[in-house]
């Protein structure tokens, strides 16, 4: 049989190995002849991968650390990990949400990639409305930053540093799905795609968290939309494995929302998307209520 996705013996990263839809990903990826480089904080118990590299994505030192594990030169990388900011803060869950992303690209495998390689992330459909002026000039500043110091920096000096942990988990998604379209366009010249896919809800370890924030799953499963269920973690890693194979070697630049067709309704307006927010509304809500304190 022809391998028409090309990963046998390829060199391939995925993070957030240890469940979820990073561990389907790193499985469907061994199956496929992958050499699959397991990073994630938790221990990544999968027959077959090269190594599993304890990684703390909060930590520019420990990224520095893992990726000195892995060859140099690499095929695929897969940036799934994410938290949901429930049991962290706004800070620590954009650092492991996107300024780990950013750091990786842009200081990392800017030098590694080999040519018609390629690059994906997980990010969310949390993160639809990408484009709107009223998130994108607050998250600008984070992601045009020079460096892991300047994009904490960024954070820091900005009153969103205030909000909730999983905030940072929307804001997050947001700017990674912005910079699908930055990356496409600067990693092109080295023969080195660059996409996305957007989940839908999905049955993970982080779907306790999402539940408690709705208020119950019942809520959650009203955005499955006809799917009526939550998807599985092995049917948001086919489409990333997918994107990042040969396969789909003339795709760049694409943000592959896989939701049972839920997204799509609400931007055509058959339906309202109940989820569709930006900053500047989540910010005049905060100093509504700092107002209102005083």
């Amino acid at each position: 049989m022809k391998d028409y996705f090309g990963y046998q013996g390829k060199v391939v990263v995925v993070t957030g190995a240890a469940s979820g839809m990073g561990k389907a990903t790193a499985e469907m990826l061994v199956d496929l002849g992958a050499k699959v480089y397991a990073l994630d904080w938790a221990e990544v118990q999968i027959e077959g991968i090269e190594e599993y590299i304890h990684t703390d994505l909060s930590q520019k030192d420990s990224i520095d650390s893992a990726f000195e594990k892995i060859p140099q030169e690499i095929d695929s990388f897969f940036g799934i990990a994410g938290v949901s900011g429930v049991k962290t803060d706004f800070l620590t869950t954009v650092k492991i949400d996107l300024i780990s992303n950013k750091y990786i690209c842009e200081k990392i495998l800017v030098d590694r990639m080999k040519e018609n390689s390629s690059i994906a992330f997980m990010t969310s459909t949390a993160g639809v409305g990408w484009e709107l002026d009223g998130n994108m000039k607050y998250y600008l500043p984070v992601v045009k930053a020079d460096s892991w110091d300047g994009a904490v920096q960024a954070i820091e000096s900005s009153p969103l540093v205030h909000l909730p942990g999983n905030a940072g988990y929307s804001f997050s998604k947001l700017a990674m799905n912005y910079l699908v379209a930055q990356y496409q366009a600067q990693f092109a010249s080295q023969k080195v795609r660059v996409n996305a896919v957007l989940p839908g809800s999905t049955d993970t370890g982080l779907t306790d968290d999402f539940s408690l924030l709705i208020g119950g799953e019942d809520n959650l499963l009203e955005y499955t939309g006809y799917a009526k269920k939550l998807a599985l973690p092995q049917e948001m890693a086919a489409p990333i494995v997918f994107l990042n194979s040969q396969c789909a070697s003339y795709v760049s630049g694409d943000l592959m929302i896989v939701d049972y067709g839920s997204t799509i309704e609400a931007t055509a307006k058959i339906k309202e998307n109940p989820s569709t927010f930006t900053f500047d509304m989540i910010m005049q809500q905060m100093l509504q209520a700092i107002k209102e304190n005083n």
